[in-house]
Formats: C-alpha cells, structure tokens, sequence
C-alpha cells in the first residue's frame, strides 16, 4: 500500500501542546480511506454497491508527542484477509527511519449498508488485499497491559 501524509495543523493541539489524540485517529482514518481507493473501494465503489468498510475493531498506540506543523506520514499493511474482514496495521511516523510516534491495528469489517449488516468482498478486492497481504509487525496483535493492582 502507498503512504499517506499529513501536516499537523494548529487546531489539533492541545492543552499540553501536542497534538490532541483524537486527531491521530483521524490521520490513521485518513489513511484508510486512501487505502480504501487503492483497493478499489473509492466513492464509486460505494455508490455502485452500497458497501463500504467499517472498523469494527481499533487498537491505538501513542508512542511520542508530535507537534504543530510536523509532517506525519502513515504506512498501512495489510495482516490479513477471510471473506468479510480486514486486519490492518497502520505506522505515524514524523521522518523516515524514525520510530513511529503512533501505532493501530484495525479490523475492518466490509458492509452492505442498504442489506444493514455485512457482506463478503467482491473477489477482486479480496484480491488485491490477499495481494497486499505483509508479514505481522512485532507490535501487533497484543492487548492493552494492565495497571499492576488492578
């Protein structure tokens, strides 16, 4: 899959003078649009079949503050593919080479929005995911930690 970038814009800061949480979901969902489009799944995808993703399940990782005006760049891989599910892995990083400031594992679940549930992918997006298909990174798959005494 292409990278996607964005520049941190000023009203995604916060009160501690970085950027907000919420505003990394949105690059990520951002990102998974686009990933969307180079799977054949754009806006006349959707208007033809009446399907599009979901997120069904999102496991984020904050790993280090990012500032207004840095550029962020996300790389998503695809994990895995079955008839119906997605599993994504998406990387924020603010340079090449860096560790990423940001990490979520998606599952995405493809739903037929006028049948109201969800419907197997069309062969050739299924495809095109089995194709796209990477190995895991070491980061996903693991649960949040509990707090110790909790």
């Amino acid at each position: 899959m292409s990278d996607h970038t964005e520049t941190v814009r000023h009203e995604w800061i916060d009160y501690n003078g970085h950027m907000n949480e919420a505003f990394y979901v949105l690059i990520f969902g951002h990102a998974s649009d686009a990933m969307m489009i180079e799977t054949g799944m754009d806006e006349r995808y959707r208007e033809e079949t009446g399907c599009s993703l979901y997120t069904a399940e999102a496991h984020v990782r904050y790993r280090r503050e990012v500032s207004e005006g840095a550029e962020v760049t996300v790389r998503t891989r695809v994990l895995g593919v079955d008839a119906k599910k997605v599993r994504l892995a998406l990387e924020m990083r603010t340079a090449e080479g860096t560790p990423p400031v940001a990490t979520t594992e998606l599952i995405m679940v493809h739903v037929d929005q006028r049948a109201g549930g969800s419907s197997p992918f069309p062969d050739a997006v299924r495809e095109r995911f089995a194709a796209a298909t990477e190995s895991v990174p070491e980061w996903a798959g693991g649960a949040i930690r509990p707090v110790p005494g909790s």
